[in-house]
């Protein structure tokens, strides 16, 4: 009886009948309807039957894609800082995404009118700087280059060169160190 809720195997007047035979449902507590449909039952019993979709000769209906606006200004976030700085925090109602906080932003600039739609997407990106919202643009190092410490960029075997040229004794390339003896009873 309980396997399927629609009315496939059966009516609700039917499956109420069992129930009142089974002693489910008692004499009482039957529907206000159960005895109207009892004296008066329909001309044709409804029985459920499964719609066929006709596939021949009509051609199916494309669902239109739906854009918004700021779909395309997220578009070009995405496309210009790649993610953001941070990952969602989902666990948090109050979240606001870095897109999010970019696309409010830039509609806001673009309401007030006074920008071009050329040098909207810059100033956006420097007002969220301003906010202290560290924004990259994607293949663009974080730091410029001429700030950037130069011990970064050298080797290990150069710096050990280095230091080795500055000790006392002399230059001497690495890998040809002079072993140093050392006494084992120092007396």
């Amino acid at each position: 009886m309980a396997g399927s809720r629609l009315e496939k195997f059966g009516t609700v007047f039917t499956r109420v009948r069992d129930l009142m035979r089974s002693g489910v449902v008692k004499q009482s507590d039957k529907p206000i309807w159960y005895d109207v449909y009892k004296t008066f039952p329909p001309m044709k019993d409804p029985l459920y039957v499964r719609p066929v979709a006709k596939r021949y000769g009509k051609k199916e209906e494309a669902v239109p894609d739906i854009f918004y606006r700021e779909d395309e200004n997220r578009a070009k976030f995405y496309e210009g800082c790649g993610t953001g700085p941070r990952a969602f925090d989902l666990s948090k109602s109050s979240f606001v995404s870095t897109c999010q906080r970019f696309v409010e932003k830039y509609t806001e600039f673009e309401s007030q009118g006074e920008l071009e739609k050329q040098s909207l997407f810059e100033e956006t990106g420097k007002a969220l700087l301003a906010e202290d919202l560290g924004l990259r643009r994607r293949g663009i190092p974080a730091v410029a280059s001429e700030t950037r410490n130069p011990v970064l960029g050298m080797k290990l075997t150069d710096m050990l060169a280095e230091q080795q040229a500055d000790a006392p004794g002399g230059t001497r390339a690495p890998g040809k160190e002079k072993p140093t003896q050392v006494p084992l009873n120092p007396q």
